[in-house]
C-alpha cells in the first residue's frame, strides 16, 4: 500500500518553524483579540461567582499566618491542613498579603495564570505549525466550557495546568534545539505540578519524557543523561514541601489532612495517590460511581465517561475531531526523521490527551468533572496543528479529500447531539451548528483547488465557517458561567464548577452512583447543602447558614472594597456568596457572636466535624476553627487525648457535636471519634439555644436535651480529669 507522504510535499507535512517576520498581519491581533476574550470570561462578574470555601478558609489564614501560608492549614491556629498540597495557596496567599483579602485580590493570579497557559499553547503550536494553527488552539482552549468554569475558582487546577502546558513546551523546546535547560525548566514545572495537585501533576509527564528519548537530536546517551538530570530536578522540586513537613516534628506541625497519619507521603501515596485511581482511601470505590468517595460527581467509570451527561458538554465537543486528527496526522508523518518535530508535537500533545482521557474515564475514586480541564490542552493542540494537517492533504491528495470534511461532520453531529441534551436551551444553536457546517463542508469540496483570488478567498472563509460551528456549542456553554445562563457556577458553586444548563445527569453526591442527581441541586438529598453535621440546615444550632448576603466579604465588607474582613461579634456570618462562599453550612451570626463574646483567650472558637462546615465559619467569623474530620471524614485528627490537652491549656472551649456529626456524619462510626463524643456529652456542659438569642418557640425545642439534633458544648480546664 502506498502511503499519503510519497504524493505530498515534505514541507506541507513537517513544515519548519517559519521566521518570525513572516509571521501575517492578523496573527498578533488575533491572539491579543482570544486572549482578552478570555480574561473577560474568566473575570466578568466574578465577584457573583462563589469560590470554593474550603480553599478560601486556607487563603484567608495564610495571610494570618505563615506557617498556615507553608503547611496550607485551613484554620490559622494550624491544627489541620488542606488535602492537597500548598503551592496553589500559596500564590493566592500572597497575592491576598499584598493586596488584602478578598475575592479579586485571590483571583488576579489565578486569571493571570489562565491566560498565559493560552499564550504558551500559542506559542507552541505556533513552533512547529504556524499561526493559523496556533490561533485555532488557543481559541479552542479559551472557549472550552469546564475550563472556563474551573479559571473562575480557586481550585488548584487552573494553575495546575499552567504548569504542565509550560513543561510540555519547554520539553517541546528541548527535543527541538536539544539543549538541557528547557529540559530542566520542564521537569521544574512537573515538580511544582505535583505541589499544587500531587500525582495529577504527573499524568502527562510520561509522553513528555518519552518523546524526548525518542526525537530530541542529541545522541541517545546524551539524551538519556539529560533525563536523568531532569529526573534529578523533578524528586527536588516535587517532594521539597514533603520532605520539609516530615523534619517539623508531629507536635509542632499541623494534621495533615487527606492522610490516614497525618503525613506528607500517605498523602501522596494514598488519598492523593492512588486512591483516586482505584477508589478507597477516603475516596469511594467500585467503579467509580458511588461509595462516599463522590465518584459519581462525574458519572460511572468506562471508556465513555468523557461523553455522558455530565462530562460531555464539559469537554467532548471536539474531541472526536482532535482524535481523527492525531491518527491521520500521524499518518502523514509515517515516513519522516526521528527528529521530525511536527511528529513529536503529535505524539507529545496526543499522548498528553490519550493519557489525560484514560485516567479520568478508567478512574474508580474521585471524580470531579472540572478535572477534565486538563484534557483541553492536547485537545486544542491537536485541533490546531492536526487540524491544519489534515486541512493540507484535503487540498494536496485526493486520497485525503474525505478525511477532512469527515471530521468536521462528525463534530457538527455530536455537537447537535450535545445541544439537544439541554432541553429548551438555545434552541435554535443545534439547526444553526448543522447549517452552517454544511455550508463550510460543501464550500471545501466546491473551493478545494482555490490557489489565488476569489476561490482563495472562499476557500478560506469555509473553513472559518467551519471553525464558527465547531466552537459555536462550547462557546455557548463557556458564555454561560459568567453570563449567570444556564446553571452556570455549576451544581455545587465553587467546589464543583461546571458551565452551561442541565442535561440530566445531576450532579451524583456521594452515594447515588451518578446516575441521575442526587434529588436536589448540588446533588445532596432533598436539595440540602453539605453543611456538615445536623439536620437543621448549615447543621448548627439556630439554622441559619453562612452562605447568603449580597456580595459581601466576611465581617460585611463589600466585595467590591476589596479589603480584608474586619468582623465584629454578629457580623459577616451571611456575608459569604460574594465569592468567598460556596453554599456549604455555617452557623448563625448570633451564634457566632455568643462564641466570641465567651472566646476567653482560647485560639480556636470552635471545633466542628467536617473541613466544610470549619470553612464557612473561618470566613465567617474571621477566628480559627478547628476541622475534627477533615473533608472526607476519615481524618483523625481529633482524639481523646488531643482534645483533653487543648481544653487543658485553655485553646479550646466549644465543641459542636451530634445531629448526623461525630458518631454518623463525617468522622462518624469510628471508635475515635465515639469516644470523643462520649467524652464531651460526660464532661462538657450544653449551650441552650436561648442563651444566644434562641428561644425554644423559634427552634421548636431546646437542642441541649436532644441527642440527635446539634448541640454546642463548653469545656473548662476544670471539666479535665
Amino acid at each position: 500500500m502506498t502511503s499519503a507522504t510519497d504524493t505530498l510535499p515534505r514541507p506541507t507535512v513537517t513544515p519548519e518553524p517559519p521566521p518570525p517576520d513572516k509571521a501575517p498581519r492578523w496573527s498578533l491581533p488575533a491572539l491579543i483579540a482570544i486572549l482578552i476574550l478570555a480574561a473577560a470570561l474568566y473575570s466578568w462578574n466574578l465577584s457573583g461567582s462563589s469560590l470554593n470555601s474550603f480553599y478560601s478558609a486556607a487563603v484567608m489564614s495564610g495571610t494570618e499566618s505563615w506557617k498556615a501560608w507553608f503547611f496550607g492549614s485551613l484554620d490559622a491556629g494550624n491544627f489541620m491542613t488542606v488535602d492537597k498540597p500548598p503551592f496553589a495557596l500559596m500564590v493566592m496567599g500572597l497575592s491576598c498579603r499584598i493586596f488584602g483579602f478578598g475575592t479579586w485580590q485571590m483571583m488576579l493570579p489565578m486569571v493571570l495564570v489562565a491566560v498565559a497557559t493560552i499564550w504558551i499553547l500559542h506559542a507552541s503550536v505556533k513552533r512547529v505549525w504556524g499561526h493559523g494553527a496556533a490561533t485555532v488552539a488557543a481559541l479552542v482552549l479559551a472557549l472550552t466550557p469546564i475550563t472556563v468554569a474551573i479559571n473562575r475558582d480557586n481550585n488548584p487546577d487552573t494553575l495546575l495546568v499552567f504548569l504542565m502546558v509550560a513543561g510540555a513546551a519547554l520539553a517541546l523546546r528541548a527535543t527541538y534545539d536539544g539543549r538541557l535547560l528547557p529540559l530542566l525548566g520542564s521537569a521544574a514545572c512537573y515538580g511544582l505540578a505535583f505541589n499544587t495537585k500531587m500525582l495529577q501533576g504527573y499524568i502527562a509527564l510520561p509522553a513528555v519524557f518519552a518523546v524526548y528519548l525518542y526525537a530530541a537530536r542529541p545522541t541517545l546517551v546524551k539524551r538519556i543523561v539529560n533525563l536523568l538530570l531532569a529526573g534529578v530536578v523533578l524528586a527536588v522540586s516535587s517532594f521539597w514541601w514533603a520532605a520539609a513537613v516530615s523534619l517539623v516534628p508531629a507536635s509542632e506541625r499541623p494534621y495533615i489532612g487527606g492522610s490516614t497519619d497525618g503525613t506528607a507521603w500517605n498523602l501522596i501515596m494514598g488519598y492523593n495517590g492512588l486512591g483516586r485511581i482505584f477508589g478507597g482511601e477516603g475516596n469511594g470505590g467500585g467503579g467509580g460511581g458511588g461509595g462516599g468517595g463522590g465518584g459519581g460527581f462525574s458519572g460511572a467509570g468506562g471508556i465513555g465517561r468523557m461523553f455522558n451527561e455530565i462530562l460531555g458538554g464539559q469537554i467532548s465537543w471536539l474531541i472526536p475531531f482532535s482524535a481523527i486528527a492525531l491518527l491521520g496526522g500521524l499518518v502523514l508523518c509515517v515516513r519522516a526523521p526521528r527528529t521530525d518535530l511536527t511528529r513529536a508535537a503529535l505524539l507529545m500533545w496526543g499522548g498528553w490527551t490519550v493519557l489525560h482521557y484514560l485516567t479520568f474515564a478508567m478512574a474508580e475514586g474521585t471524580m470531579h468533572p472540572y478535572y477534565t480541564t486538563a484534557l483541553a490542552p492536547g485537545i486544542a493542540a491537536l485541533c490546531g496543528g492536526g487540524g491544519l494537517m489534515l486541512l493540507r492533504a484535503f487540498r494536496a491528495d485526493k486520497r485525503w479529500a474525505w478525511v477532512l470534511p469527515l471530521a468536521l461532520g462528525v463534530t457538527a453531529v455530536w455537537a447537535i447531539v450535545l445541544l439537544r441534551r439541554a432541553s429548551g436551551w438555545n434552541t435554535w444553536l443545534w439547526p444553526a451548528v448543522g447549517v452552517v457546517m454544511a455550508l463550510a463542508i460543501v464550500g471545501l469540496f466546491v473551493f478545494r483547488s482555490g490557489r489565488s483570488g476569489n476561490r482563495l478567498r472562499l476557500l478560506t472563509a469555509s473553513v472559518a465557517a467551519a471553525i464558527v460551528a465547531a466552537v459555536a456549542g462550547p462557546a455557548a456553554y463557556a458564555w454561560s458561567v459568567p453570563s449567570g445562563a444556564g446553571s452556570g457556577g455549576g451544581g455545587m458553586g465553587g467546589t464543583n464548577p461546571t458551565a452551561g444548563p442541565s442535561t440530566g445527569g445531576g450532579m451524583g453526591g456521594p452515594g447515588d452512583g451518578g446516575g441521575g442527581g442526587g434529588g436536589g441541586r448540588g446533588g445532596f438529598p432533598d436539595g440540602g447543602n453539605d453543611g456538615g453535621p445536623g439536620g437543621q440546615q448549615g447543621g448548627f444550632p439556630g439554622g441559619r447558614q453562612a452562605g447568603g448576603g449580597n456580595g459581601e466579604l466576611p465581617g460585611g465588607t463589600a466585595e467590591a472594597g476589596g479589603t480584608a474582613p474586619n468582623a465584629q461579634p454578629g457580623e459577616g456570618a451571611d456575608g459569604m456568596r460574594g465569592g468567598l462562599g460556596g453554599g456549604m453550612g455555617g452557623a448563625s451570626s448570633e451564634l457566632i457572636a455568643y462564641l466570641k463574646k465567651h472566646q476567653d483567650g482560647a485560639k480556636w472558637l470552635l471545633a466542628v466535624s467536617s473541613s466544610q462546615s470549619a470553612a464557612q465559619l473561618v470566613l465567617s467569623s474571621g477566628e480559627p476553627v478547628i476541622s475534627m474530620w477533615g473533608w472526607s471524614g476519615s481524618d483523625k485528627a481529633m482524639t481523646p487525648t488531643r482534645l483533653k490537652e487543648l481544653v487543658r491549656a485553655g485553646e479550646l472551649h466549644y465543641i459542636q457535636i451530634g445531629g448526623g456529626g461525630m458518631g454518623g456524619g463525617p468522622g462518624g462510626g469510628s471508635d475515635v471519634s465515639s469516644e470523643v463524643t462520649e467524652w464531651v456529652r460526660k464532661n462538657g456542659t450544653a449551650v441552650k439555644e436561648s442563651d444566644y438569642g434562641k428561644t425554644a418557640t423559634d427552634s421548636g425545642s431546646d437542642t441541649s436535651s436532644q441527642s440527635d439534633q446539634s448541640t454546642i458544648y463548653r469545656l473548662d480546664p476544670s471539666d479535665v480529669s
